[in-house]
């Protein structure tokens, strides 16, 4: 497991706007904005994990019909930088050419666009480690990308909980990975874990 980088102020996020939603990566916006995106199985809380990050309620629709977001939705932060909101791959359609289920389009745009920094796997700290998600983190450890792990809903148990939940998911996931993935614990309600992923964000920027 990485560490997180050491930066004494926490980037502050002045602006926060919606641009554009795409099907697929060929739709994406040209632009040369670093870009940022988050996934995760659908209902687990990603919607609420951007207004956050953003500082705004209403930023990304949250939904409580899960699989509600089915396009690449990409969001200007501070007019330098992209947060993109992927589908969740629980409720997406399945990849013809891929044995796990998630959307054909997400695959293309984490393994073919050019200015993506890093892809944020937004994991339920509540659950014990979910074979969607393994899937999903065997086939992402291919792309020549880098991520991170983001165990969410961390404020609906205690530590102790969330940690063993952590210790069992390393167990499970390639330990190439693992070393190099820097693991976050967060709570959309109490705002845990903003700091970190902002500053983060910030190293990658910085790099």
């Amino acid at each position: 497991m990485e560490l997180l980088p050491q930066i004494q102020n926490t980037m502050q996020i002045n602006s926060a706007i919606f641009t554009m939603s795409a099907r697929d990566l060929q739709a994406a916006p040209d632009w040369q904005h670093p870009e940022f995106a988050f996934i995760g199985r659908s209902n687990v809380g990603k919607s609420s994990m951007i207004n956050m990050l953003s500082n705004k309620d209403a930023l990304a629709k949250v939904s409580a019909t899960p699989g509600k977001t089915q396009l690449l939705n990409f969001f200007v932060m501070n007019g330098k930088w992209s947060l993109v909101d992927l589908p969740g791959y629980g409720y997406a359609k399945v990849a013809k050419s891929e044995k796990i289920n998630f959307n054909e389009s997400v695959g293309d745009y984490i393994a073919h666009r050019e200015n993506l920094r890093r892809v944020f796997v937004l994991i339920d700290s509540r659950l014990t480690p979910q074979a969607i998600d393994l899937d999903f983190i065997h086939w992402i450890k291919g792309c020549a990308i880098s991520v991170a792990f983001v165990f969410t809903k961390a404020d609906k148990q205690s530590p102790k909980k969330t940690q063993e939940t952590i210790k069992t998911f390393i167990e499970q996931i390639p330990q190439s990975l693992a070393e190099v993935s820097p693991i976050i614990t967060s709570s959309s309600k109490n705002r845990s874990g903003r700091v970190e992923i902002l500053k983060l964000i910030e190293h990658d920027l910085k790099s």
